[in-house]
This record gives C-alpha cells, sequence and structure tokens, in this order.
C-alpha cells in the first residue's frame, strides 16, 4: 500500500495518553494523570441539548456558530476577559483543540516558524507539525517559576517566525501570567509583528490572583489586532465530550474565517451548541463548585507533596500541580510514572509529555475525589 506523509509517520505518541490508558487498563488504580472534570452535568445544560434533538433541530448552522451562541461568547468575553468585542469576532469551534488548528490554519505556511512553551501542551508542536510548520520552543525554568522571560523569547524570534503562543492559566504548570508580563509579551509580538495565539481554557480557574486575557493589550484596529483567543467550555462546564468552544479573532478576519471553517469541519453539532448556550447564560453553580473542589485539593494536595518534601509549583490556576521527582526518576521520568503505575497503582502524567525541561517533574491532576488525590500522592517516596 502506499506510505503516509512523512509529516504523520513522525507524529509522536501523546505519553499523557500513553500512561492514561495504561492505568484505566490496571484494575483498581488511582487516575491522577488525565484533566477530566468528573462532577454531573448541570441538568440544564443537558436538556437543552436533549431539546434541541427532540426539535429534530439537526441540520447545518452557520459555520460561525448560532447567532444566539456567538453573543454569548461575546458576553462572557466582555464581562470576564475585560475586551469589548461584538459576536462577529466570535466563532464556535469544535472544541479548543480544533481552535488551535483552526488558529494555525489561518496564520502559518510551511516552514514558518512558531513559538511555543517548553513546559507547554503538546499539541502546540503537534498541531503545528501537522500544518508543516516549525515548533520552536521557548523555555520556562524552574528558577524563574517556570514564568516566561522576554529575552529568552526574544532571543528566538527569527526571519521566519510567524505565532508566538501564549497559555495562561498554564496545562501542565498551574502557572499563570501577571499583568505586566501580558502586557510586555503582546508588546515583544508588536515589535517583532508576530500574531499571538492564548489558550485560555482554565480561564475561570484562577486562586487569588486574575486571569488576564493578552487581548485586553491587543489593538482593536483591522490590520493592526494581532490576538487570537482560544476558548472551552470542557474544563469550565464539564462539557469535555460535547467538544464546544470558541475562537476570538481580530476584527477584520470575518470572511476568511468563514472561509477556512467550511473547510475544517463546516459548523458544530447544534445540540452541542444549544447545550453551551444554557452553559454560558444558566447559573453558575457548577462552576463555583468546581472551582472550589479544583483549589481544595490543590490545598490537600499540597499539604502532602510539602510532607514529603516534595518540591512543587504552587498552582495559582488550572487544575494541575507540577512536582519534581527527580529522587526517584533516575533521569527517565516517562519510564518512571509506568513503573510506579506497575508498583503502586497510581497514574502521574510525565513532565517530558510537554518538553524537555519537564524531565524530572510529573503533573498531578486535581480533579477527582480528594480521598483518592491524597491517597495517590501519599504513595510517593519521600524525598528526605
Amino acid at each position: 500500500m502506499p506510505e503516509l506523509a512523512a509529516h504523520i509517520r513522525d507524529v509522536p505518541v501523546n505519553q499523557i495518553r500513553e500512561i492514561t490508558e495504561a492505568a484505566w487498563a490496571s484494575p483498581g488504580a488511582i487516575v491522577l494523570s488525565i484533566g477530566e472534570p468528573g462532577f454531573p452535568l448541570p441538568r440544564h445544560v443537558l436538556e437543552a441539548g436533549m431539546a434541541c434533538l427532540d426539535r429534530d433541530e439537526t441540520n447545518y448552522t452557520p459555520n460561525a456558530g448560532i447567532p444566539a451562541l456567538r453573543e454569548a461568547f461575546a458576553a462572557k468575553f466582555r464581562e470576564h476577559n475585560g475586551v469589548d468585542i461584538g459576536a462577529e469576532r466570535v466563532y464556535v469551534v469544535d472544541g479548543a483543540q480544533q481552535g488551535l488548528h483552526f488558529a494555525m490554519s489561518l496564520l502559518l505556511s510551511p516552514g514558518d516558524e512558531i513559538l511555543i512553551p517548553n513546559p507547554g501542551y503538546p499539541t502546540f508542536a503537534m498541531t503545528s507539525r501537522l500544518l508543516h510548520a516549525v515548533p520552536v520552543e521557548y523555555p520556562l525554568y524552574p528558577e524563574h517559576d517556570f514564568q516566561p522571560r522576554i529575552a529568552d523569547i526574544e532571543a528566538l524570534v527569527s526571519p521566519r517566525t510567524r505565532v508566538l503562543v501564549l497559555n495562561s492559566p498554564s496545562n501542565p504548570l498551574g502557572a499563570v501570567l501577571g499583568e505586566e508580563l501580558t502586557r510586555s509579551l503582546v508588546e515583544l509580538a508588536r515589535r517583532h509583528d508576530l500574531w499571538i495565539i492564548s489558550d485560555e481554557c482554565y480561564e475561570a480557574f484562577t486562586y487569588d490572583v486574575p486571569h488576564v486575557s493578552p487581548a485586553r493589550f491587543d489593538s482593536d484596529v483591522p490590520g493592526e489586532a494581532r490576538v487570537f483567543t482560544s476558548l472551552t467550555l470542557s474544563k469550565t462546564y464539564g462539557l469535555t465530550g460535547l467538544r464546544i468552544g470558541a475562537l476570538v479573532c481580530p476584527p477584520g478576519l470575518e470572511q476568511k474565517m468563514n472561509n477556512v471553517m467550511e473547510s475544517i469541519v463546516s459548523c458544530v453539532a447544534s445540540p452541542s451548541q444549544y447545550a453551551a448556550i444554557a452553559a454560558l447564560t444558566g447559573p453558575q453553580d457548577y462552576v463555583n463548585h468546581a472551582h472550589a473542589h479544583y483549589r481544595a485539593n490543590r490545598d490537600a494536595a499540597s499539604a502532602v507533596l510539602r510532607d514529603k518534601g516534595i518540591p512543587f509549583l504552587s498552582a495559582q490556576g488550572a487544575f494541575y500541580l507540577w512536582a519534581e521527582v527527580s529522587h526517584a526518576s533516575g533521569g527517565d521520568v516517562r519510564s518512571w510514572v509506568r513503573r510506579f503505575l506497575a508498583d503502586s497503582g497510581v497514574s502521574f502524567a510525565p513532565g517530558t509529555a510537554f518538553g524537555s525541561i519537564g524531565e524530572g517533574w510529573v503533573r498531578i491532576a486535581l480533579c477527582g475525589a480528594q480521598a483518592d488525590l491524597v491517597e495517590g500522592l501519599g504513595r510517593l517516596p519521600d524525598r528526605r
């Protein structure tokens, strides 16, 4: 048979899925390797999706999404993100991952470079490679609390650089970009005429610090604006399987966005869109409960790690803890998490899933039951 394209043959294994699927196949395992919210969905959200099916409203929607949903996303962006936009800049997408692919498809030509964080979410690199672009990693170092430094990023800018990816709150780190640093990153992009793709999947979950959208510091003039913002309801409302999110684009790109959306997915399933309207415009009890749960789990997990002498990054956002296990992993954390699962019945995502700087670290998901979380972390070897 004919061979697959070279860039497909070289797509790496997703190490998060690798360890998680091994854990799912291990009876009784405590799975702390994947970020899956575990609360029942709000009834009004489920009923909105079911009512759409009952009405047999299952035809195509506009490429950009149902107008009421676009307005609901725009209203949220105005209120929560502090950016005054209209619904015409909102494109409903099939989850944040499709939104990232959508944005990169618009911005990257073969051979172009895209600056991505290391450690950072694996699909930043995977998606750009599928588009024949070149991911260039900017470092996030432990000694700087895994915050980006302007000088480190600027040193990597070349004539081929087109896009800077930002992710706050960070997956896997739980780090949050402050206002001054965010402003400086947007100014860096402006100096070098770069686009910004801002992944804000975990925007609803910050602890004692505000969420700051780079779009706050962008121009609203067509031709000068440069920030694309990727949003999702997967984490905020637990709608991971409904695949629903939004891509907020700079002004003046509406027709191009429609053309590209048609060629990728045409439109998002209508039941998911009506469920999303209900989530955004209805009671927010789910979000408030989830926020309190993740914060309590963060504090409980931090106490266990502290008692064991295991260094970790104090998470200001998202629902992960980033912990150093180099005292146990022996320089190969990917192999160590497999051994630890086999020996102790607990799975963590290896830090190397997120980049080379993740060697010796693990990502701990804080989504599940606190008792399981504390029990799983209690099986880690002490660092004394």
